[in-house]
């Protein structure tokens, strides 16, 4: 959907994240979409916090290890952002042609941007009306903003590895695609998409081929890494290890299990605000179903726990489905390895020219 840079070939898609970088590149068969490479590698703690670069040169590194670990040989790049320095904003104007909306949406944009308009690249769709709205003289408008500084931190260490950075998307974005492709467009059901990673968690919240809502939640797997830590007096890796169900020297899976419970019950509780202020603020209150990925949500009980909270089908979310990933080429262990961590890498690896 959104994007701050064009391409005209196809990219490869590489999701920069807190606790690993993934790459996929893909080929646009007669008959779908097939992986033509794939990849994942830790990034070092600290490089990466909340989302910001730390260590630029560090995360160079690991962007190329994956790169050429993985032969993947194409030159340009699509990655994404989300978290605080992007805005994501459905906004209402009045009726107007794309000429006009054009012109004036710099303007309008101003009034919902809490950053400088200067600071910031943006971009803009128009929604399609529903069949409730079609008479009105206003219009829905998906309104995204990101800071040019975050943009140019991530397109600066893309660049730094040697590859060439020609589009910037957004998490939630990159997550709607992926599941599209998987999936498919279901006009009758609203499917909330949540991408659990190490440092934050991705909503979106759609209906019909739209995205009705998003929200970044700045809490994610590292918050149970860091629980572990502090109560069991654990090291970051062992903590790590832990929280996904391996015993090590001096701490139980027992013991962790009421500290994941606690980490757990918060972030529910963030969720649920979410869902809160969607229903208020959208013209259904109804949720269909859960989907969900990333690595936090393969942490024990983290799928069940949704399901108690929100009484709603929960599914993970298999980048796959529909994506062939030829296990004559890539091994099963490989492919159950990367399905809870790879969908904003395949949305991005989706994208192509003058996608909106």
């Amino acid at each position: 959907m959104s994007a701050f840079f064009r391409r005209t070939k196809p990219l490869v898609g590489l999701d920069i994240g807190s606790s690993a970088v993934k790459a996929v590149e893909l080929r646009q068969t007669a008959s779908g979409y097939k992986v033509v490479a794939i990849g994942s590698e830790p990034v070092p703690p600290e490089s990466i916090v909340d989302g910001a670069i730390i260590d630029a040169g560090v995360v160079a590194g690991v962007i190329r290890q994956v790169l050429e670990k993985n032969n993947i040989k194409a030159k340009e790049v699509v990655a994404s952002l989300s978290g605080n320095a992007v805005i994501v904003k459905k906004i209402m104007l009045p009726l107007m042609a794309e000429t006009e909306l054009a012109e004036s949406i710099y303007w309008e944009a101003e009034q919902y941007i809490p950053f400088d308009i200067q600071d910031v690249n943006l971009d803009y769709q128009v929604l399609e009306a529903g069949a409730e709205d079609a008479d009105q003289e206003t219009m829905a408008v998906l309104l995204v903003a990101a800071k040019k500084e975050k943009i140019a931190d991530y397109t600066g260490v893309i660049s730094q590895a040697g590859r060439m950075p020609v589009v910037v998307d957004v998490d939630a974005f990159a997550l709607q695609n992926a599941y599209e492709v998987n999936y498919g467009i279901d006009m009758a059901r609203v499917v909330v998409l949540v991408n659990a990673g190490a440092s934050a968690i991705n909503i979106n919240i759609i209906e019909g081929g739209q995205s009705l809502f998003t929200r970044d939640i700045s809490i994610g797997g590292n918050a149970y890494t860091e629980a572990l830590q502090k109560e069991l007096n654990l090291s970051f890796e062992d903590a790590d290890l832990v929280k996904r169900g391996v015993r090590v020297d001096g701490a139980s899976v027992e013991d962790a299990d009421p500290i994941i419970r606690t980490v757990t019950e918060n972030l529910l509780l963030e969720i649920e605000k979410t869902f809160d202020f969607f229903k208020s603020t959208a013209a259904s209150d109804r949720i269909d179903q859960l989907v969900v990925t990333g690595g936090a949500a393969g942490i024990d009980g983290f799928t069940q726990a949704f399901e108690a909270k929100f009484d709603l089908p929960v599914s993970a979310f298999d980048p796959f489905r529909q994506v062939v990933f030829d296990t004559r080429k890539f091994s099963e262990e490989l492919r159950a390895e990367l399905v809870p961590t790879t969908a904003v890498a395949v949305g991005l690896a989706l994208r192509r020219v003058d996608d909106r």
